[in-house]
C-alpha cells in the first residue's frame, strides 16, 4: 500500500481573525494523533499546553511540543484536537480520522467520509456487548 493523503483544512478555532490553512496531509491509522511542521503551528499562532514524549517509527523517543486547540476540517467534517509539533509534513493519526469517521480507501489511494454515514459522523459510545 502506498502513502495515502488528503487536502484537510487546518485552523485556530481561539483566532477567528486567522484564515484557514489547505494542507495536504499523510493519512496514517497507524499513528494515533495530528502532528504539524512548526511553521504551521506559527502561522497558526497555536499555543503550547505542553511537551509530550513521542515514539517514532523507528523506536526513537523524542519531546516535543504540543499545541492547540486546533480544528481540523475535511470536507462535511471537522473535529478539534491538540496537535505535536514534530517533522515536515502533517501527519493526521487515527484519532482525528475516527473522530471525523472517515475512512482510508487504499485501492484508490484515498482519504473519504465514511459511505456508512456519508451525511453525519457516526462514533461509538461504548463498546460493542459480547452476546
Amino acid at each position: 500500500m502506498g502513502l495515502i493523503r488528503g487536502c484537510f483544512y487546518l485552523s485556530n478555532p481561539i483566532r477567528p481573525d486567522l484564515a484557514p490553512l489547505e494542507v495536504s496531509a499523510l493519512a496514517d491509522s497507524g499513528a494515533l494523533h495530528l502532528c504539524i511542521p512548526e511553521h504551521l503551528a506559527i502561522q497558526l499562532s497555536l499555543a503550547e499546553l505542553e511537551r509530550r514524549e513521542v515514539v517514532m517509527a523507528d523506536g526513537r523517543r523524542r519531546t516535543v511540543p504540543y499545541v492547540g486547540p486546533v480544528e481540523v476540517r475535511f470536507r462535511n467534517r471537522r473535529c478539534f484536537t491538540g496537535a505535536m509539533v514534530l517533522g515536515n509534513e502533517v501527519l493526521l493519526g487515527a484519532i482525528p480520522m475516527q473522530d471525523m469517521d472517515l475512512v482510508l480507501r487504499s485501492q484508490l489511494q484515498s482519504v473519504d467520509v465514511n459511505p456508512e454515514s456519508p451525511h453525519i459522523p457516526v462514533s461509538l459510545a461504548k463498546g460493542l456487548q459480547q452476546g
